[in-house]
């Protein structure tokens, strides 16, 4: 089992940046990737960004050139750092860990979520 705890979330205006962060305890050694995903009010859920074990990231669509995702392996903990937000972007962010098998990334675990809310 691996526990994962996020934080970061809150309400940013338009064009500003959050940092999300996630925190992974447990059977790390269970998992070779972890991510994140979201979910917008009615909407279904959403990948936005990958990362396997060895530092190799994969962005979504609307996240590519505005996310990065990084990994902290020594603190098990995950980060996505989020630039020029739109107001698309306002949804719970929901960070994942599990197994990349290629190209396929198929999420575990899941946290509670934080909500992101991009308001002026």
């Amino acid at each position: 089992q691996v526990h994962l705890v996020e934080s970061g979330g809150g309400l940013v205006q338009p064009g500003g940046s959050l940092r999300l962060s996630c925190a992974a305890s447990g059977s790390i050694s269970s998992i070779n990737a972890m991510g994140w995903y979201r979910q917008a009010p009615g909407k279904q859920r959403e990948v936005v960004a990958y990362i396997s074990i060895d530092d190799s990231p994969v962005y979504a669509g609307p996240a590519k050139g505005r996310f990065t995702i990084a990994r902290d392996g020594a603190k098990n903990t995950l980060f996505l750092q989020m630039n020029r937000l739109t107001f698309e972007d306002t949804a719970v962010y929901y960070c994942n860990a599990g197994l990349l098998t290629g190209s396929m990334y198929a999420p575990r675990y899941w946290g509670q979520g934080t909500q992101v809310t991009v308001s002026s």
